[in-house]
């Protein structure tokens, strides 16, 4: 059975992030995974990469060193068959709580060393997910430059882009005009549209399970 770890780099519980993630892990769930999740905005306090270097001494390669609230995390992902993780988009990056994951994922396996460039034994299969307000083509080169480094120093990544999505349930109630977009078509879109890509993730996280087990 694989184990596959979810993390969600977003605060807002039930909104579009955490069910994206939600429905891509029931896809990894059809394929017999089981699933350990982490929310990164509930966890004990925790910070980015602090550039002790300590992951760079042999004994401790591949193991960032920092003990606090991601240590749980880390660990989990480098015992895992695979990882899917999620972020919102805030002013045009993935959220600070999923940067702080990815710096010292990204670095603990990093060597300086051109031979070597990576130290990761245990690569595993990722889907990265990203949510915005905005258009997901406002988004290509942002997602492909976390693709490319997690590919590189994680494992081979897939991508999930959700664009133009709704941010509240009802726009009329806030104490200014919201006017930059039509909220009535991003309702319209969400009730129709959103669906749609909720289904894409269950297919990408079923599709993960069968990567990690080498019949993709």
């Amino acid at each position: 059975m694989k184990n596959i770890v979810v993390v969600n780099a977003s605060p807002r519980k039930g909104w579009n992030t955490d069910t994206l993630l939600t429905h891509a892990s029931r896809g990894a769930e059809s394929e017999g995974a089981t699933i350990q999740r982490f929310d990164l905005f509930r966890l004990e306090k925790y910070t980015g990469c602090i550039s002790c270097f300590g992951c760079k001494k042999e004994k401790n390669k591949g193991h960032c060193i920092c003990r606090d609230g991601l240590t749980p995390v880390l660990d989990a992902i480098r015992e895992s068959d695979g990882l899917i993780i999620g972020s919102p988009n805030y002013l045009s990056e993935v959220s600070a709580s999923f940067r702080a994951l990815y710096e010292r994922l990204i670095f603990q396996n990093l060597t300086y060393n051109v031979e070597h460039y990576c130290c990761n034994a245990h690569p595993v299969p990722v889907l990265f997910i990203l949510t915005s307000n905005a258009p997901d083509t406002y988004y290509t080169g942002l997602v492909e430059n976390y693709r490319q480094t997690l590919d590189r120093f994680v494992g081979p990544t897939d991508t999930l882009v959700c664009g133009d999505t709704l941010q509240l349930k009802d726009y009329s109630k806030t104490d200014w005009p919201w006017n930059l977009f039509d909220a009535d078509a991003k309702k319209v879109r969400h009730e129709n549209v959103f669906p749609k890509e909720c289904e894409k993730a269950f297919q990408k996280g079923a599709e993960l399970v069968r990567k990690s087990a080498g019949n993709v």
